[in-house]
C-alpha cells in the first residue's frame, strides 16, 4: 500500500506544471535548433542553387569569350599573312 502511495505522490509531483515545463524546455530547445536547421538548409540550398546558375553564366561567358579571342587571332594571323605576301 505504501508503494501505491508512493507512486501516486511521484505522479502527482510530475504532473504539476513546472516539471512538465522543465521537461519540455529540453525538447523544446532541440525542437528549436531543428528549425533552425532547417532553416539553414533551406538557405544552402537556395545559395546553392543560385552558384550553379552563376557557375554557368560564367562558364559560357568563357567559352565566349574564346570563341571572340580565336577568331580575332585567326583575323590578326590572316592579315600578318596578307602584308608578308605584299612584301
Amino acid at each position: 500500500m505504501t508503494c501505491h502511495a508512493g507512486s501516486s505522490i511521484v505522479s502527482a509531483i510530475l504532473t504539476q506544471p513546472k516539471y512538465s515545463v522543465m521537461a519540455d524546455t529540453p525538447l523544446q530547445a532541440l525542437e528549436s535548433k531543428i528549425d533552425e536547421l532547417i532553416a539553414l538548409c533551406r538557405d544552402l540550398n537556395r545559395e546553392n542553387q543560385r552558384l550553379k546558375v552563376e557557375n554557368d553564366n560564367w562558364r559560357h561567358e568563357r567559352e565566349d569569350l574564346i570563341s571572340k579571342n580565336e577568331l580575332a587571332r585567326s583575323k590578326v594571323e590572316a592579315m600578318i599573312a596578307r602584308l608578308r605576301s605584299m612584301e
